[in-house]
């Protein structure tokens, strides 16, 4: 058990991270996640064969997000529930700077939810848990030539939502001043 302990202590902070993200900012269904993670290791541990624990972990972890969201009834809940973008703001910076680290982490977390879950996976394995291509390729099971793929893709699209969001908030800005202007020469 002093084993477990050391796995758990190792990898439970990180897997966390990585869950959060991926599932939208639901930190409760996170730890649930890697919760569930650790007893699959546990009860599936001769399972593992040669994979490196790192990957295999992580894998775990993915699929469990992925059967979570197949479920109709998470499905189902998901289009009623709006998601609260609440998130936790280093307390050393100042209002301006916590205001846009916000703005910005909501503005990404955001784009990710718009990509398909293969794209989006890719991308927070590299970029939130900092893995390796080679560490994605074992975690998701497929080849190292689609890692790089899905990573090229999903960071164009990533990109291409990021700009769309911002060009609509603009829209939204610029709209919200032209009332007052119409309302003032309608006098």
């Amino acid at each position: 058990m002093d084993a477990l302990a050391a796995l758990v202590e190792r990898h439970q902070g990180p897997l966390t991270g990585y869950l959060d993200r991926l599932v939208g900012p639901d930190w409760a269904l996170a730890q649930d996640l890697v919760q569930e993670t650790f007893l699959r290791v546990l009860r599936q541990h001769t399972a593992r064969g040669r994979r490196p624990f790192k990957p295999w972990l992580y894998a775990i972890a993915t699929n469990l997000a992925r059967d979570h969201f197949k479920s109709a009834a998470v499905q189902h809940a998901r289009r009623i529930e709006q998601c609260d973008q609440t998130r936790f703001v280093d307390v050393a910076a100042g209002p301006e700077e916590q205001a846009l680290a916000a703005e910005r982490e909501a503005s990404i977390t955001a784009a990710l939810a718009t990509l398909i879950p293969e794209y989006r996976v890719t991308l927070v394995l590299r970029f939130y848990s900092e893995m390796s291509l080679q560490e994605i390729a074992e975690t998701l099971e497929v080849p190292l030539g689609t890692v790089k793929s899905r990573l090229s893709v999903g960071l164009r699209r990533l990109r291409e939502a990021l700009m769309h969001g911002q060009a609509a908030a603009e829209a939204a800005e610029e709209g919200a001043g032209r009332p007052w202007t119409s309302i003032r020469r309608g006098r």
